[in-house]
C-alpha cells in the first residue's frame, strides 16, 4: 500500500507513539484521524497539519465514541485504509500489595483500554476497509497494533498490563487469517522502552537505569522509530499475521 493518498486513523495520536505516526504519515502524504481523549493536544496536533488532518475526541473502549470517530473519518476524507492503535495505560499494580488485594476494576480498566479497545477500533476500522476499492495485490486495508516486550517478559507490578499486550499479541495472527478473505492485513509492534509521556514521568535515576539495561543502541527508542517501522509495514504487502519487536534487544528482568 502506498502511503501517499492513504487514510489513517490513529489512536493515542495526540502523544508519543501515536502523535508520532501521525505527523510522518501526513508529512509523506497520507491524511489522518487523530484519535484521542486529550481534547486541547489533539486539535493542537491536527491544526499544526492542516486539512491533512482531523481531530476527533476518542474513548477507544466505548462502542459509540469509536464508531462516531470513523464516520467523522470517512466524513473528512472519503475512506479508511490504515488503523494504527497506540492508545493505551499502564497503571502498575501488584496483586497483593501494602494496601491489600489490588482493586479489581484496576486490572479492567487496563484491560478494557489496552485490549478490548484495540479490538473496538480495529473492527470498526475494517468496516470501512471493506468498502475500499482493492489495489493491484487486492489489498483494502490495514491494522498495525501496538503491544508490548511486557507481552512476553512482564516485570512485577505488570499483570494487567501484560495481560493486555499479551493479548494483542495473541489477536494478531487470526484476525489476519480471518480478515485475508478481504484483503485485510493484520500486524503488531511490539516496542521496548520508549521516549513517551508514561516514560516522561519517570525519575531521571530511574530512566538511567532502565536505558543501561538496553544492549544497543543504549537509550530509549525515539517515537520517530517507531513511527519508521509502521510505515514500512504499511508499504510491504508481505508483511502480514505477525509481530515485530522494536526494543534495541532489550529482555527485561522481573523488576
Amino acid at each position: 500500500m502506498q502511503i501517499k493518498g492513504c487514510v489513517a486513523v490513529v489512536t493515542g495520536g495526540a502523544s508519543g507513539l501515536g502523535e508520532a505516526c501521525v505527523r510522518s504519515l501526513v508529512h509523506h502524504g497520507a491524511r489522518a484521524a487523530v484519535l484521542d481523549m486529550d481534547e486541547e493536544r489533539g486539535n493542537s496536533t491536527a491544526a499544526a497539519l492542516g486539512s491533512s488532518a482531523v481531530f476527533c475526541k476518542t474513548d477507544v473502549a466505548d462502542e459509540k465514541s469509536v464508531q462516531a470517530a470513523i464516520e467523522r473519518t470517512v466524513e473528512a476524507f472519503g475512506s479508511v485504509h490504515v488503523a494504527i492503535n497506540c492508545a493505551g495505560v499502564g497503571t502498575p499494580g501488584k496483586i497483593l500489595g501494602k494496601k491489600g488485594l489490588i482493586p479489581l476494576e484496576h486490572f479492567t480498566r487496563v484491560v478494557g483500554i489496552n485490549l478490548i479497545g484495540t479490538f473496538n477500533v480495529m473492527r470498526f476500522a475494517v468496516e470501512k476497509m471493506v468498502q475500499n476499492s482493492p489495489n493491484a495485490e487486492g489489498e483494502r486495508g490495514l491494522i498495525i497494533n501496538t503491544a508490548s516486550i511486557a507481552a512476553f517478559e512482564g516485570q512485577i507490578g505488570q499483570t494487567a498490563y501484560s495481560a493486555s499486550k499479551a493479548g494483542v499479541v495473541g489477536l494478531t495472527l487470526p484476525a489476519a487469517r480471518e480478515l485475508a478473505e478481504h484483503g485485510v492485513r493484520v500486524m503488531t509492534i511490539v516496542p521496548g522502552l520508549f521516549e513517551t509521556p508514561m516514560a516522561a514521568g519517570l525519575p531521571e535515576k530511574v530512566k538511567a537505569s532502565l536505558a543501561s539495561m538496553i544492549p544497543f543502541p543504549t537509550r530509549f527508542g525515539n517515537p520517530g522509530e517507531f513511527a519508521m517501522l509502521a510505515e514500512q509495514i504499511i508499504e510491504n504487502p508481505y508483511l502480514n499475521g505477525t509481530v515485530i519487536r522494536l526494543d534495541a534487544s532489550l529482555r527485561m528482568a522481573g523488576k
